[in-house]
């Protein structure tokens, strides 16, 4: 047996800012919507759930919750990561700065969507010399 990831699941607290937030600024494409409940995009290889957490798990004293996790997120992309990166900046999206390691032949950037999900754009390095790298840039 060979098991193949098809679907990532994020339970979530506002559907539809998230859906904004996916579609809109990140670009992914929808495949499936139940709105108000389900939310299912495309995203290359593998699919990711939006799914509205049921009302006895939310907590409605504080709208502006962001929820500590330990998942993340990674979009390999094939354009210019540093341009993403300025555009997602522009759209008031928390990004942290592009990092790189000696020897390691992609450039990454991580980011947080509303709810405070950890993303990652990952970038291929252009044909550069791995020896003019220092540790993080």
């Amino acid at each position: 047996m060979t098991l193949k990831l098809d679907t990532i699941i994020i339970f979530v607290k506002d559907l539809e800012s998230l859906k904004d937030f996916y579609v809109d600024v990140l670009g992914l494409e929808i495949l499936e919507e139940t709105p108000s409940q389900w939310l299912l995009l495309s995203a290359g290889g593998c699919n990711l759930g939006l799914h509205q957490i049921g009302e006895a798990y939310l907590d409605e004293s504080n709208e502006d919750t962001t929820y500590e996790t330990n998942t993340k997120i990674v979009f390999e992309i094939d354009g210019d990561i540093h341009v993403l990166r300025n555009d997602l900046l522009s759209k008031n999206v928390l990004m942290q700065e592009i990092m790189t390691w000696d020897n390691y032949p992609y450039i990454l950037c991580d980011g947080q969507d509303l709810e405070g999900n950890i993303f990652q754009l990952k970038a291929k390095r252009c044909s550069y010399n791995f020896s003019n790298f220092n540790s993080i840039h």
